[in-house]
């Protein structure tokens, strides 16, 4: 049976809402899409809470009339620039030995609650990059496997708190509920990672309109985020100030002329600013001077970003540039160059069914995440913003983890839809398993009183 699901990613310079039909192998299917322009967002933050509402309104109606379905809550994007990142360790004896869904959560919430996580901050997500069991180290999965005891090496990704409630505020104000919150950065590099990427490492670099961020990928999940607050607009406004040309014209030049690789000489008639009778002669290779500086400034920031991550060494897949200033002529080239001896190259969001054109495009990426983080692509194992533990294992293979002579423990699908109820009878299932006592577990009650159990048991063994 199909799930309808309704994605919003909040970006500064747009605001983009998908609705989407995800199936029961997790195909996704979109329906409809509305798109608008960025009100009360700055560099990713909220900065006027009625006008960003009334964008993402816009954005969700537009969305529902193309798919005609009413949808009532959504999975959002959270922008990278108030995001943090720490690492945590959590351990656990594993009494009945065998590791289960259930054994791999505990492991996980025992490291978030061993995290110091700042009083002003709240999780967003909690990611496991590194599991041990039994002092075996870098296991893949650990579901399944036998052991007495189990580590993980977790990477929280946090937001500051009243970054997280203004997200809430604006978004339930467009009359709709919250039952998802992504990392941009995280959904950008869901859409735009292939298999092969996420097993050698990999850094996905967003560059959108008012902001820049960048993730590395090793070791089954996301080890480090970052945020610049510089994107395409910049460049835009650096025009504008270098030829005295109107915001409006000096977008048209960088979408029209807007070329890295190499200048030209050639010489283009632009109004002047404050002056609607006079036109300025105004050559390109000033065009591509201005423009290559400000995206090599940022690239260089980046770069310094990803040697301080000093996970550098195990990106064996390189760079993935995604997000709306890909778009520029010769920006691979350029990011070559300052990342030397790394590949690069541009992803484009392809993942899903009925993709509009208008959508087959960089600048869309973190939309498409969403839609694909809702439809299990997210990490193997995660603890989310609700603090509900996620996970794409089917039914029949946790059945077959716990079977046990004299017990019976069987570990139900989790999906996103049942949390709530699948933790409650995890907790029921706990209390019925401990309930169940072997002849070793009954208490000796001393040479007077001795449990005839316990004692038939040991006459057995001694016979045999």
């Amino acid at each position: 049976m199909s799930n309808t699901i309704l994605a919003i990613d909040i970006g500064s310079t747009k605001i983009c809402a998908i609705i989407a039909e995800i199936s029961d192998s997790n195909e996704v299917t979109i329906q409809g899409h509305g798109i608008t322009k960025s009100q009360g967002i700055k560099k990713g933050a909220i900065t006027n809470i009625e006008l960003a509402s009334k964008s993402i309104k816009k954005a969700i109606n537009d969305a529902k009339r193309i798919a005609g379905a009413n949808i009532t809550s959504a999975t959002v994007s959270i922008s990278n620039a108030y995001a943090k990142s720490l690492n945590s360790t959590g351990v656990v004896n594993i009494p009945h030995k065998d590791i289960s869904i259930k054994e791999i959560n505990r492991v996980m919430q025992t490291a978030l609650y061993n995290a110091n996580v700042p009083n002003e901050y709240e999780v967003v997500h909690v990611l496991p990059y590194n599991f041990r069991v039994d002092d075996q180290d870098f296991i893949e999965d650990p579901f399944g496997m036998n052991a007495s005891r189990m580590e993980v090496d977790v990477n929280i990704i946090m937001t500051q708190k009243s970054n997280l409630s203004n997200l809430k505020k604006a978004v339930r104000s467009a009359g709709v509920d919250i039952n998802g919150i992504v990392l941009s950065g995280y959904a950008s590099a869901i859409a735009t990672m292939d298999e092969d990427e996420k097993e050698l490492g990999v850094a996905v670099i967003d560059m959108g309109g008012q902001t820049s961020n960048l993730v590395v990928h090793t070791g089954n999940s996301i080890r480090y985020n970052d945020f610049l607050g510089v994107g395409s607009n910049h460049i835009t406004n650096d025009l504008s100030m270098a030829l005295h040309t109107p915001l409006q014209i000096a977008e048209n030049v960088k979408v029209r002329h807007g070329n890295l690789v190499e200048g030209s000489n050639e010489v283009i008639e632009l109004p002047i600013i404050g002056d609607e009778e006079n036109r300025n002669g105004v050559s390109l290779e000033i065009v591509h001077s201005v423009i290559f500086s400000r995206v090599e400034e940022a690239l260089l920031i980046l770069e310094k970003s990803l040697e301080k991550s000093a996970l550098k060494e195990q990106i064996g897949a390189g760079i993935v540039l995604t997000g709306g200033m890909t778009k520029l002529k010769g920006i691979r080239e350029l990011a070559q160059a300052i990342f030397s001896g790394m590949t690069i190259r541009v992803g484009y969001p392809e993942k899903v069914n009925g993709l509009f054109d208008e959508l087959k495009d960089p600048a869309y990426s973190t939309v498409i995440g969403l839609l694909l983080y809702q439809a299990a692509g997210h990490t193997q194992y995660e603890i989310d913003f609700q603090q509900t533990m996620l996970h794409s294992k089917s039914l029949h293979e946790e059945s077959l983890v716990d079977i046990k002579i004299g017990t019976s423990t069987h570990e139900p699908q989790h999906t996103p839809t049942q949390k709530k109820t699948t933790e409650a009878k995890k907790e029921e299932r706990h209390d019925f398993e401990e309930s169940i006592i072997s002849f070793d577990d009954l208490p000796d009650l001393g040479h007077d009183n001795k449990n005839p159990f316990k004692k038939l048991a040991n006459w057995a063994r001694q016979l045999f």
